[in-house]
């Protein structure tokens, strides 16, 4: 099916002509991390993007969205626990205050993980050839690492842990580049998580939540029971429609419908769950520009973002050649909602799920400072900060043993992977 026409709508930005700097590249991360200061090693040290991220001067701030946030999230304020923790750091002090257990009793004395030895991934080939990598309790006093199990399996901040978090946001800057100023990152316990934690953030009871007219079961399931009414919005091959999009807001009737007019989209807009439809770049332009136009706040649901796969030519037709560089990697996604943001009003939802491991229920949210600030007062007093075992897993085996350039060259040998399996499905 053809996608329609584009949208005659107009942007209510003027932050389209904006120059941005270079954006950051892979050779340029140890640059990077050299001329910042040292990462706070001690136990639940602050952590924010702004550490790690280019300052983006020349870029706009986002928009302020104080009139979506509902009562329940800015009546919360930050945990005195959490805050307390920067006065761990003052010489001589012994806190008796925070209820921070010592890793002398903790019954681990060191993890050791085999992880695969790039470019070789494959399970068989990470049975012979992986490499050892041990954390141990005391990595950091004795010189060894700069994240260990005396750190990462004690409490910490929502934000999630400062080694995991600067991969983390380097990461997205390196992959989506967001094109306003003040953007940060914050660790989640999953995107099931980070979704809940959002409706409870924009969302009161009666309000419409729009969604694709088939949408994932358990963002459903999360928003009834808050009494928030799903909207489907018509799909073809593409996803979710603008253009109905388009329609339904134009034409909203408060009185009829019973309900204010909806402001806030769930969307998954590659491999939509359960369709499996995938937006091209111009579709995703067209449904951020109805965004705009009505001003309208997006959820972008990203689980599935790397496993686009390569072009299926049929069963006795040459394969497209794989991307030959992580550029060309990069370049042949389809482009992130939040790599078109100009205004801050897309809070994306990323996770480890489906790229290294759905049990290590660790993700992470991408959004506007605002957004993010509020996002870790809820954190801080329900889900607190993701498991300290997985992030000491994720951190040895992301930014010790592989880098930035390991893992794209993992995320291009997992589309590789999915590709031969879907074509095997598909010629069988």
């Amino acid at each position: 099916m053809p996608p329609p026409s584009a949208i005659d709508v107009e942007a209510v930005n003027d932050t389209q002509a904006a120059t941005f700097i270079e954006r950051l590249s892979i050779n340029g991360v140890q640059a990077r991390r050299s001329k910042n200061p040292p990462v706070a090693t001690g136990l639940a040290p602050y952590a924010s993007s702004d550490m790690f991220k280019s300052p983006g001067y020349d870029k706009p701030k986002a928009k302020r969205w104080d009139h979506f946030l509902n009562q329940e999230s800015k009546s919360r304020k930050p945990s005195p626990l959490k805050s307390s923790a920067q006065l761990l750091k003052t010489p001589g002090l012994i806190s008796l205050g925070g209820g921070l257990p010592s890793s002398n009793v903790f019954p681990f004395e060191h993890l050791d993980i085999k992880v695969p030895n790039p470019p070789h991934f494959s399970e068989p080939e990470t049975r012979d050839s992986g490499v050892l990598v041990r954390a141990g309790k005391h990595d950091v006093a004795e010189g060894k690492s700069i994240f260990d199990i005396h750190v990462a399996f004690n409490y910490g901040q929502a934000t999630g842990s400062i080694q995991l978090l600067r991969f983390i946001t380097e990461h997205t800057e390196l992959v989506h580049h967001p094109p306003y100023q003040d953007w940060q990152c914050s660790l989640s316990t999953g995107s099931t998580s980070a979704f809940d934690i959002a409706l409870r953030m924009f969302t009161t009871r009666g309000d419409y939540l729009m969604t694709e007219e088939y949408s994932f079961c358990s963002a459903i399931e999360s928003a009834t029971p808050l009494g928030v009414k799903c909207l489907g919005i018509k799909m073809d091959a593409e996803g979710l429609l603008p253009t109905d999009m388009d329609r339904i807001l134009t034409n909203w009737s408060e009185s009829d419908r019973g309900a204010p007019k909806p402001f806030l989209l769930y969307t998954v807009p590659t491999g939509q769950n359960p369709t499996g439809a995938t937006s091209s770049a111009q579709r995703r332009r067209e449904l951020y520009a109805v965004a705009q136009k009505h001003d309208v706040y997006i959820i972008e649901d990203e689980p599935y973002y790397f496993l686009q796969m390569q072009p299926y030519t049929g069963p006795n037709a040459p394969d497209v050649p794989p991307p030959d560089s992580h550029e060309a990697f990069l370049d042949a996604l389809a482009p992130s909602l939040v790599s078109m943001d100009t205004d801050g009003r897309v809070m994306r939802l990323d996770s480890f799920s489906k790229v290294v491991a759905p049990g290590s229920r660790t993700g992470w949210v991408t959004a506007s400072a605002q957004i993010i600030e509020r996002f870790v007062r809820h954190s801080e007093v329900s889900t607190q900060n993701p498991s300290g075992i997985s992030q000491l897993v994720l951190f040895k085996l992301l930014d010790e043993a592989w880098g930035h350039a390991a893992y794209l060259d993992w995320l291009i040998w997992l589309r590789l992977e999915y590709t031969q399996r879907r074509d095997n499905i598909v010629d069988a």
